[in-house]
């Protein structure tokens, strides 16, 4: 297998969920010479995280390096993952505060799918497909499980939020070297991101992509 990163073969997992800096972070993997996994591609194995069919996306990560978003970054998987790459690194982005990450993914999601920059209805992210095929509202169904009368419930997504970060850092606090922790604001973020995958960079700061 050839690898274009001549710094690692190690294989990376970033699994913040959205609107925790997970696209930018892929863009500074890529600027780094990382092979990145295709999104799209990536995004169809949701149906088989739900129904728990996780060989077939142990056999998608055999052929690439860097892998974030969905279905990466949903519960629990990254169990599986370092048990059939037992050398592999994992990344988890944060935010200041689950309210901050809440709040910013309501602004992106009013911005994107709704009407008049107003928090979109259930209609509105039915409608919303993404390139996979699947609506938006799916998507938040199966990720929040939150009811149609309030699909952005305030305390259950922070709760997600909170257990989500919670459940990673437990799971790997016996295997040091493993997790990287991570708030891409911080100043130092970059320069901790760096260290931990053994890169050099001449740059000093994450690229800011989907801004909201």
């Amino acid at each position: 297998m050839k690898w274009r990163n001549r710094v690692s073969k190690t294989k990376y997992f970033c699994i913040g969920i959205n609107k925790t800096g997970t696209t930018s972070l892929g863009k500074a993997f890529q600027d780094l010479g990382y092979d990145l996994d295709d999104q799209n591609r990536a995004h169809r194995l949701m149906k088989s995280y739900f129904e728990r069919d996780f060989k077939e996306i142990g056999t998608y990560c055999e052929k690439l390096q860097v892998f974030q978003d969905s279905p990466f970054s949903m519960k629990h998987l990254y169990v599986y993952l370092d048990q059939i790459f037992p050398n592999s690194k994992f990344i988890l982005t944060i935010r200041d505060s689950p309210e901050v990450w809440y709040e910013s993914l309501i602004r992106f999601h009013s911005k994107k799918f709704g009407r008049n920059k107003e928090l979109p209805t259930k209609e509105d992210l039915i409608k919303a497909k993404r390139p996979h095929g699947r609506s938006v509202y799916e998507n938040i169904k199966l990720r929040f499980n939150t009811s149609d009368d309030s699909l952005y419930d305030k305390e259950t997504l922070m709760n997600y939020y909170t257990s989500h970060q919670n459940e990673v850092e437990d799971y790997f606090r016996l295997k040091p070297g493993k997790l990287l922790v991570i708030n891409l604001n911080k100043s130092n973020s970059y320069t901790e991101f760096c260290k931990f995958i053994g890169a050099k960079s001449s740059k000093s700061d994450f690229p800011w992509l989907n801004k909201s």
